[in-house]
């Protein structure tokens, strides 16, 4: 590879020979604008491991931009949420889905309205509660619950831990659980709600801005011509 020119090499071989580039005088911070920007999965992945080790075998701060949201969680251990030049939120990523919102348990069920009424009404918080060996921690846990069609959603929190509890509580009420999936908030859920807009939103307004440029230089160039 020594004889080609850097512009025949693949993305990801640009983007490993732009890290070396910024580590030849061994830096104690490394600043990378996009690393894996339009890179296949597989080696997207390859350089966040790469990015990973440097960090914790060379202790290289590592300040990164991306707009892959699953880069962000999988390799900062701090991320700033910026809209429009100003940081909306900055915290570990964790704390930040906390901060949007509880875990997302969705459960498919033989008999919903039964089972919403028992949450609801005699409060499935309070069942749980007066249980055997259930923890007094987790009596604020169920937040929201609301039944469409055969689906009944509930928002608690700390979901793994109350899966089991709500599973022992259908059965004990003869309530058939025929489906159970946990979903917890997102750091793309995190970027829209604090700026009102997904990443593609954002970046197609970009990509808009961009065209609307060129055409005006086009135009420009063409009337002095």
């Amino acid at each position: 590879m020594r004889k080609v020119f850097v512009k025949f090499y693949s993305g990801g071989m640009q983007r490993r020979l732009e890290i070396a580039r910024g580590l030849m005088h061994y830096p104690k911070v490394l600043f990378l604008d996009e690393p894996t920007l339009g890179l296949d999965a597989q080696t997207r992945h390859r350089i966040w491991d790469y990015i990973k080790r440097l960090n914790r075998a060379q202790k290289v701060t590592v300040v990164l931009t991306t707009h892959y949201m699953e880069e962000a969680d999988f390799l900062c251990n701090r991320v700033a949420i910026i809209d429009h030049g100003k940081i909306a939120a900055l915290d570990i990523p964790n704390n930040l889905k906390k901060m949007i919102g509880e875990d997302v348990i969705s459960l498919q069920v033989s008999d919903g309205r039964n089972f919403l009424d028992i949450v609801t009404k005699n409060g499935l918080i309070r069942t749980l509660s007066a249980r055997k060996n259930a923890l007094p921690e987790h009596t604020n846990a169920i937040k929201k619950a609301h039944l469409h069609d055969d689906l009944l959603i509930l928002s608690v929190e700390d979901g793994e831990t109350m899966i089991p509890r709500i599973m022992r509580c259908a059965h004990e009420e003869g309530v058939i659980v025929h489906a159970v999936s946990l979903r917890k908030p997102t750091l793309e859920d995190v970027f829209l709600h604090f700026t009102g807009r997904t990443i593609r939103e954002q970046e197609a307004g970009a990509k808009e801005q961009i065209r609307m440029k060129a055409k005006a230089g086009m135009r420009m160039g063409g009337g002095r011509r």
